[in-house]
C-alpha cells in the first residue's frame, strides 16, 4: 500500500527541461490572470450565479493534466473548473464567454461557471453536486476498461467532498474491478469554510483508500514539478492494470470558497504567508531565473498573458446571449 509513496519519495520532483518549466509557468500564470479577471467581471455583474476561483491551486491542474494522454484519457471535476479547462489549452475566449452566459461559450452559455464540458477534450465537467463527479468518474474509467482503449480517468474532488458516502462506494467498486482511475483530492484545507481538522477524523486524505486496497500518495500541490512527478507514478500504475490510485494534493486557495464567501474563518496573515512563501507561480518563477531567465523576459510573458485575458473578456462582453430557442437543445441524447 505504501509502494507508490515510497517511489515518489525517491524522486519527488519531475526533471523538467527549461522549455517544459517555462510552459508550466505560462499555463499557471494564464489561470491566475484569467481568474483575477473573472473575479472582476463577477463584481461588475457580468458573471451571474456562483463563481469559484482557482487562484492558488494552479500547480495541481497543470502538473496533473500535462501528464495526460489527451487522445485517450478523460477528466472530470467539481464546480471549481475554470483552471482545469485552461490547463487543456482551450481558448480562454470561449471559457470567458461561458462564464458570462454567452452563445459563444463552450457550453453555449448554458453551463456558466460550474458546468463546463468539452467532449472534444474528453472533459466531462464541471459538477455542482458535491462528490457526484467521483461516481461519474468511476463510470468513465469503466468505459475505458470496457473499450480497452488504454485510457484512464482523472477524477478531481476536494477535501470537503472527501467525506461524501458516494466517494467510498466508488473507491470500493474501482478497486474491486481494478478500474483505470486516479482520484485527485485537491485539499485546499477549508472545504466550503470548515477547516479540515474540524471536519475530518482522518486528515491525511491519501490514507483514505487503505480499506479498499488503494495506494495513496501525499503530494505538495503548490509545486508544479512535484505534482507532475506524482502524476507520472500514479498514471503508470493505473495504465498497467493495477487499479486506482489516490492522490492528495495539498494546496491552498487564496480567495473564499466562492465569490460570495468573505472567508472570515481564517486570518489575512495566514493567506499572506501562503502567498509570500508557498506560491506555485513564484516558485516556478524563481527556478526559471536560476536557470537563466531574466526578470524582463518574465515580465513580457505576464504582459502578453494579461493582453490575452483582456481580449477574452472583451470577446465575452461583446458576444450575444443565446437565443431563447437554445433552451430546448441538448436536453436529450440524440444518439449513442
Amino acid at each position: 500500500m505504501r509502494s507508490l509513496q515510497e517511489e515518489h519519495q525517491k524522486q519527488p520532483r519531475y526533471e523538467a527541461s527549461d522549455e517544459e518549466l517555462l510552459r508550466f509557468y505560462e499555463q499557471m500564470l494564464l489561470i491566475r490572470r484569467f481568474e483575477e479577471r473573472a473575479g472582476q467581471l463577477y463584481g461588475l455583474g457580468l458573471i451571474g450565479g456562483f463563481c469559484h476561483l482557482y487562484i492558488g491551486q494552479e500547480a495541481v491542474a497543470i502538473g496533473l493534466q500535462s501528464a495526460l494522454d489527451n487522445d485517450r484519457d478523460s477528466v472530470i471535476t467539481g464546480y471549481r473548473d475554470h483552471g482545469h479547462m485552461l490547463a487543456y489549452g482551450i481558448d480562454p475566449r470561449i471559457i470567458m464567454a461561458e462564464l458570462t452566459g454567452r452563445e459563444a461559450g463552450i457550453s453555449k452559455g448554458k453551463g456558466g461557471s460550474m458546468h463546463m464540458f468539452s467532449t472534444e477534450h474528453n472533459f466531462y465537467g464541471g459538477h455542482g453536486i458535491v462528490g457526484a463527479q467521483v461516481s461519474l468518474g468511476g463510470g468513465l474509467a469503466l468505459g475505458h476498461q470496457y473499450r480497452d482503449d488504454g485510457g484512464l480517468c482523472l477524477a478531481y474532488f476536494g477535501d470537503g467532498a472527501a467525506n461524501q458516502g458516494q466517494v467510498y462506494e466508488t473507491f470500493n467498486m474501482a478497486s474491486l474491478w481494478k478500474l483505470p482511475i486516479v482520484f485527485a483530492i485537491e485539499n485546499n484545507q477549508y472545504a466550503m469554510g470548515t477547516a479540515v481538522k474540524r471536519s475530518s477524523a482522518e486528515t491525511e486524505f491519501y490514507r483514505r483508500g487503505t480499506a479498499f486496497r488503494i495506494p495513496g500518495m501525499d503530494v505538495n500541490g503548490m509545486d508544479v514539478l512535484e505534482v507532475r512527478q506524482a502524476a507520472e507514478v500514479a498514471f503508470k500504475h493505473a495504465r498497467e492494470g493495477n487499479g486506482p490510485v489516490l492522490l492528495e494534493l495539498n494546496t491552498y486557495r487564496y480567495r473564499g470558497h466562492s465569490m460570495s464567501d468573505p472567508a472570515k474563518y481564517r486570518t489575512r496573515e495566514e493567506v499572506q504567508d501562503q502567498r509570500e512563501h508557498n506560491d506555485p507561480i513564484e516558485r516556478a518563477k524563481k527556478e526559471l531565473i536560476e536557470r537563466g531567465k531574466t526578470e524582463d523576459e518574465l515580465k513580457e510573458i505576464d504582459k502578453r498573458i494579461r493582453a490575452t485575458v483582456s481580449e477574452a473578456a472583451d470577446f465575452a462582453e461583446n458576444s450575444p446571449e443565446p437565443e431563447a430557442a437554445e433552451l430546448y437543445t441538448d436536453v436529450l441524447v440524440g444518439k449513442y
